[in-house]
C-alpha cells in the first residue's frame, strides 16, 4: 500500500511577506514622523541666551556662534558652537548647553582687563590680559584700572606692559592712575607712572613686577613725591624740591 503524498504548506511564505510589508510600513512611518518633527516649531531654537559678556556685546557673540532663533536645534553641536565663539579675541572660555525643547545657552568668560587706554580723541579702550584691545561702550564700565596715555597703537613695549600688569595682583595696582611711555637710550622700556596719591614714578616695564611692592611701601609710609625705581631706587618728596627752590632764590 503506497503512502500518502505530504501536502506543501504555503502560509510560511505569506508570513515572511507580511513581515516585509510591516517593516516597510514602519520605516515609512518613522520617516514621516522625522519629517513632521524637523518641520515643526519644536525642533527649532526658540531662545538663545548669552551670559557672561562684559566687553563684548550679546549681538557679537550671537553672530560668532552662527545661531539665530528659528534655526534647527540639532543643526550644530555644542563643541562646534564653542569653537566658533572662541575665535573672538576677548573670549577665554565658552560653554554651550542645549535644553530641549529649543533653548540654547552660551556662557562666556572673557579675559580680565589689566588697563584702559585713552586715545587722543577721548575714546576709552580696555586692554585685556591677552593683549587684546576692546573699545568700551558708554555706560556700564568703570575704569578702575591704570589708564595708558601717549602710546603708539602697535608699540611692543605696550604689549609687554599689558602682560606684566596681568601678572600683578589687582590690589597692588589700585593706586596707579596713569602710565605713559618715557623711553631712554639705557631703558627703551622706561615708563612714567602717576598714582592717585600724587606720586610720580619712573621705572621700566621689565622690572615693574619686582618694583611694585617697593612702590606700595613708599606710598604707604612717605609723603607724595618723585620716585625712581630702576637700577637704583630713589625717593624725593615734593616739599624738599620746594625748599631747595626757595633757597636758590
Amino acid at each position: 500500500m503506497s503512502e500518502p503524498i505530504p501536502v506543501l504548506r504555503e502560509p510560511e511564505r505569506k508570513r515572511r511577506g507580511n513581515r516585509k510589508v510591516l517593516a516597510v510600513l514602519l520605516l515609512l512611518f518613522v520617516v514621516l514622523l522625522a519629517v513632521l518633527f524637523f518641520n515643526s516649531s519644536i525642533s527649532k531654537i526658540s531662545s538663545l541666551v548669552i551670559e557672561g559678556e562684559m566687553y563684548l556685546t550679546a549681538a557679537e557673540i550671537r553672530e560668532a556662534s552662527g545661531l539665530a532663533v528659528g534655526d534647527a536645534f540639532f543643526g550644530a553641536g555644542a563643541a562646534t558652537i564653542e569653537k566658533r565663539v572662541k575665535t573672538l579675541k576677548p573670549v577665554k572660555e565658552v560653554e554651550v548647553t542645549k535644553h530641549f525643547p529649543g533653548v540654547v545657552r552660551i556662557a562666556v568668560q572673557e579675559y580680565n582687563a589689566v588697563a584702559f587706554e585713552l586715545s587722543s580723541t577721548g575714546e576709552l579702550t580696555a586692554i585685556l590680559s591677552n593683549g587684546a584691545n576692546i573699545p568700551v561702550g558708554g555706560g556700564s564700565i568703570v575704569a578702575d584700572k591704570p589708564v595708558l596715555t601717549g602710546w603708539k597703537p602697535n608699540d611692543p613695549v605696550k604689549a609687554e606692559l599689558s602682560r606684566q600688569l596681568a601678572r600683578i595682583p589687582a590690589k597692588e595696582l589700585s593706586d596707579i592712575s596713569e602710565i605713559t611711555p618715557y623711553p631712554s637710550k639705557a631703558y627703551p622700556d622706561r615708563i612714567k607712572i602717576y598714582t592717585r596719591t600724587r606720586f610720580e614714578v619712573v621705572t621700566a616695564v621689565s622690572v615693574l613686577k619686582d618694583k611694585i611692592p617697593m612702590l606700595n611701601a613708599v606710598v604707604e609710609t612717605q609723603q607724595p613725591g618723585r620716585v625712581t625705581m630702576l637700577l637704583a631706587d630713589t625717593y624725593e618728596p615734593y616739599e624738599q624740591e620746594t625748599d631747595e627752590l626757595e633757597t636758590t632764590q
